[in-house]
């Protein structure tokens, strides 16, 4: 049942929050963050409770919902989707949190949002029927429209319809693809469905042709949340017209149902056409290093900088993905986690310092180290995560993802590798502007003089994040445990279905331990080149 309250939990909390008429401010708040920390609860919970040594879904509950079609509420976890289940209950109680001092105009309305985005969100990641899945990667457009339009900055209408257009354009095309996966399935096995688990099972069974199409459409919608380049466009002007609140929670939670899209949809469901076109995907993922860390060092606004960095970072997962091996898989999956706290705390940051300097310009910066000590050191601890620094949860998933890359035999080229590993030059080059511009610049100016430091609530707000940051840097097993079943399951049915009875893993291990007379030939061969 944990997993069904951490799910229903904020949809209670945002009704009840309608429904409140003349109340007073601090119940509001209160009962928002009471609710936001309960799903909280329920989520660590169903992580506690969560068998990692299965790679099956787990807490599985199966109702119907529309009989016709055999469309039914459907949920539950397996290794991957019970961290992404955790990170958004961490993500959301914090984000409820940091909204006391930022939001000061219809409150009541911001906090039932902030609860109706992590119901929706939160479905997207238990969801095993399709048909409920696409609900829930809809209902996320209505919280997130108005968190932009309405408390938003100047040109918050722009970028609220810019979000909404795009992330409807690609969702609608992927609907057209979800119907056509069940009429395959009527027309296979008699009975139209939106099952997940039938459906992952039946689409595989596609020809190469078909599969193209479906593997287009599927990946359009989620590059497009990700955002991947060229589809990316929208991000800058989110990022920059959002409240501090907002801009967390699309970099910290919206860009992760991409991500697991990728694996749980994509992957899953169109192997053929994945390793056909992995080097396509690993293509554009090598151009958003590039292109995104570029852009990110010539940026003067802070938001638009973050914003980029974004883009750049989230090239390298996508690598990963579409490495299809368990290191690649293992790395997106714990390095989108990771990504999650660090870009919480870092945005998190910049509301602080943007809010009291009332401005996002790199430049009206300089030396807050000195009035700032303790917010100093928060950021830089955001900043080395994101850069990957040894110690930091970051590091941890940069390794995972080059190795994968490097070691995936569906690239076949060393190319993409390579391009990860720049990814961490660029990082280190905008991420250590940014600190050096804001906390060791020149303290010249009068208003960076008499900033405050960081209140105890800011310093809660950030503690939670910075604590796993240290934790999953020092100690990551405690959470790799957990997704490595389903990982290996997955990369094992890619690979019987690329190779045959033989796969990639049984090859290395052949490799490292050859037959006798392997053996001999070996040592033949190797006398023959002497000679």
């Amino acid at each position: 049942m944990s997993l069904i309250f951490a799910l229903f939990a904020p949809l209670v909390g945002s009704i009840a929050l309608l429904l409140f008429d003349r109340v007073a401010l601090r119940s509001i708040r209160y009962t928002a963050l009471t609710v936001s920390l309960a799903a909280f609860g329920f989520a660590l919970a169903a992580f506690l409770g969560f068998d990692a040594s299965s790679p099956q879904f787990q807490m599985v509950v199966d109702k119907p919902w529309i009989p016709s079609i055999d469309a039914g509420f459907r949920i539950g976890v397996d290794g991957m989707s019970i961290l992404f289940v955790l990170l958004t209950a961490i993500t959301m109680a914090v984000a409820v949190l940091a909204s006391f001092k930022t939001i000061h105009e219809r409150e009541k309305q911001w906090y039932s949002m902030l609860l109706l985005l992590q119901f929706s969100v939160t479905g997207c990641f238990v969801a095993l029927d399709t048909m409920l899945f696409y609900t829930f990667f809809e209902l996320l457009l209505i919280p997130m429209y108005f968190i932009i339009g309405i408390w938003g900055g100047e040109r918050r209408i722009y970028a609220a319809l810019k979000f909404f257009i795009y992330t409807m354009f690609g969702s609608m095309i992927m609907l057209v693809a979800l119907v056509w996966l069940s009429l395959y399935v009527q027309q296979t096995t008699g009975h139209f469905t939106t099952n997940l688990l039938i459906l992952r099972e039946v689409a595989p069974t596609l020809g190469l042709s078909v599969q193209t199409w479906l593997f287009a459409a599927f990946t359009l919608a989620f590059c497009i949340k990700i955002p991947l380049f060229p589809v990316h466009t929208w991000l800058p002007d989110v990022q920059e017209q959002s409240p501090v609140v907002g801009a967390m929670i699309v970099g910290a939670v919206l860009f992760k149902i991409g991500v697991y899209g990728l694996i749980r949809f994509v992957l899953e469901f169109f192997p053929a056409a994945s390793f056909e076109y992995a080097t396509v995907m690993c293509a554009l993922g090598a151009i958003a290093v590039v292109y995104g860390g570029l852009v990110a060092i010539v940026q003067t606004d802070i938001k638009r900088m973050a914003a980029y960095a974004l883009v750049c970072s989230l090239g390298v997962v996508v690598m990963g993905i579409f490495s299809m091996t368990p290191e690649g898989l293992q790395g997106a999956i714990i390095q989108t986690f990771n990504h999650g706290l660090s870009v919480s705390a870092l945005f998190l940051c910049i509301g602080y310092v943007t809010e009291r300097r009332k401005s996002t310009t790199l430049a009206d910066f300089g030396g807050l180290a000195r009035v700032m000590p303790v917010f100093t050191v928060f950021f830089a601890i955001s900043i080395f995560s994101l850069v990957g620094l040894p110690g930091l949860n970051g590091f941890v998933g940069e390794y995972l993802l080059l190795l994968g890359t490097f070691r995936s035999p569906f690239l076949n080229t060393w190319v993409f590798g390579i391009v990860g590993a720049v990814s961490g030059t660029l990082a280190a080059a905008y991420f250590l502007k940014m600190l050096q511009k804001i906390a060791f610049g020149k303290n010249d100016r009068e208003e960076n003089q008499v900033l405050s430091d960081l209140t105890p609530l800011e310093i809660a707000q950030l503690l939670p994040a910075t604590i796993l940051m240290l934790w999953i840097g020092l100690y990551p097993a405690t959470f790799m445990r957990v997704s490595e079943e389903s990982t290996q399951a997955l990369v094992g049915k890619l690979e019987v279905l690329k190779f045959g009875k033989t796969t990639y893993a049984e090859s290395l291990e052949k490799m490292k331990h050859p037959t006798k007379s392997e053996h001999q030939n070996n040592e033949e061969h190797k006398e023959s080149s002497k000679k």
